[in-house]
C-alpha cells in the first residue's frame, strides 16, 4: 500500500523535485569551475552568485518556440526527449541518498536485488533514446551527431560495466545499497586491522575510479568526450534540431545525468552517502560536489577528441585495464 511518506519520497525529497534542483545546482557548479579554469567568471547576476542562472535557462527554453521538423519522424523526435528525461530521473531513484523516515538512514527510493544492473541498463537506454533522437531528425548534422553516440557507445560502456562489476564482486551483491554498506565495513576492517591486502584492494579500486571518471565523462557527453554534439563541426550534433520544451527537457535531463554519474561514483567507490556525525544527505552532497568539481575540472583541462582518437583510445587502454581491474579484485576477493 502506497503512503503519504512513499508519495512525498518520490515526488518531493529524495526524489524529482530534490534531484532537479541539484541536478541545476550541478549545472551552475560545473559552469563555474570551468569559467574559473578558463579566466572568465562564469554565472554571476541571476540569483546569488549566478546561482539561479540554470533555472532561468531553463525557463528561457519553455517559453521559446518549439518547432518539429516537417521531415522528422514526429513520434520519436518527441517522444526521445521525454524518455530520455524520464529514464535519467529513474535511475537516480536507485541510488542511495537518505530515507525520509530516517535522518541517518540511507536506503533508496527503490532498492532491490540486481539494482545495479538496472541502473547500467537505464545508462545503455538513454544512449539508445540520445541515438534515436538525432536519427528521427532528418537532419545531416544530427544523423552524424546520432553515428558518433552509438560508436562511442560501444567503446565505453563495455569498461563502464567491467568497473561497476569490481566493488559487486567484492560485496557479492548487485545491490547498490550492499556494496555501500561492504565499503563501509571493508574501511572499519582496514582501520582496526591494517594490512597489505587492504592497501593492494585500495589501490584496484582507485584504478577503477579513475577509468569510471572517464566512462562517465563520455556517458555524459562532457569534454573531451562530446563529439556527438561538436557545435565546432555538426553544429550541436543529434541536438540540433531541438528547440523550446523538448529543448530544456534534453538540457534538464543532461544535468540529472551529471548528478547520476557522481553518485554512482560516490556509491561505487566513495562508500555512498555514509560518513561520521552527518546526516547521509550531506555527505551525499560533498562527495557528489567532488566527483561534479573533478568531471568538470578535466573537462576543461582537455580539448575534445576526434572520434577515430577516442574509439581507438578507449578500445586499447580503458577496456583492457577495466579487465585487468576486475582480474585483481577477483585475485583479491580470494584473499581478503
Amino acid at each position: 500500500m502506497v503512503t503519504i511518506s512513499d508519495i512525498v519520497s518520490i515526488v518531493v525529497f529524495p526524489g524529482a523535485l530534490f534531484i532537479i534542483a541539484y541536478a541545476l545546482y550541478c549545472n551552475w557548479l560545473s559552469r563555474k569551475t570551468v569559467a574559473r579554469l578558463q579566466n572568465r567568471r562564469g554565472p554571476m547576476h541571476t540569483g546569488a552568485f549566478g546561482l539561479l542562472q540554470p533555472f532561468a535557462d531553463i525557463v528561457k527554453l519553455l517559453a521559446k518556440e518549439d518547432i518539429t521538423p516537417s521531415a522528422a519522424n514526429r513520434t520519436l523526435f518527441i517522444g526521445a526527449p521525454v524518455i530520455i528525461f524520464a529514464l535519467s530521473l529513474s535511475a537516480v531513484f536507485l541510488m542511495p541518498i537518505q530515507s525520509i523516515t530516517n535522518l541517518y538512514a540511507y536506503t533508496p527510493i527503490l532498492s532491490f536485488e540486481g539494482d545495479l544492473v538496472i541502473v547500467l541498463l537505464i545508462c545503455s537506454l538513454i544512449v539508445l533514446n540520445v541515438f534515436l533522437a538525432g536519427w528521427s531528425s532528418s537532419n545531416a548534422f544530427g544523423a552524424v551527431g546520432a553515428t558518433r553516440v552509438a560508436l562511442a557507445t560501444l567503446s565505453y560502456e563495455i569498461p563502464l560495466v567491467l568497473l561497476a562489476l569490481g566493488p559487486a564482486i567484492m560485496a557479492g551483491s548487485l545491490r547498490i545499497n550492499n556494496i555501500v554498506a561492504w565499503q563501509v565495513q571493508s574501511v572499519q576492517n582496514f582501520i582496526a586491522a591494517p594490512s597489505l591486502w587492504g592497501v593492494a584492494l585500495g589501490l584496484a579500486m582507485f584504478v577503477g575510479f579513475c577509468i569510471c571518471v572517464l566512462s562517465l565523462l563520455a556517458e555524459t557527453e562532457m569534454r573531451p568526450f562530446d563529439m556527438a554534439e561538436a557545435e565546432t563541426e555538426i553544429v550541436h550534433g543529434w541536438q540540433v534540431e531541438y528547440s523550446g520544451k523538448k529543448l530544456a527537457l534534453l538540457t534538464l535531463a543532461r544535468d540529472v545525468k551529471i548528478v547520476l554519474a557522481s553518485a554512482l561514483l560516490t556509491s561505487l567507490f566513495l562508500g555512498g552517502p555514509t560518513g561520521p556525525i552527518l546526516p547521509p544527505i550531506v555527505w551525499f552532497v560533498i562527495k557528489t560536489t567532488l566527483c561534479v568539481l573533478i568531471l568538470s575540472n578535466l573537462s576543461a583541462l582537455f580539448a575534445r577528441f576526434r572520434i577515430d582518437l577516442m574509439l581507438n583510445w578507449a578500445w586499447k587502454y580503458l577496456t583492457p585495464l577495466a579487465v585487468l581491474q576486475v582480474m585483481a579484485i577477483v585475485a583479491l576477493s580470494g584473499v581478503i
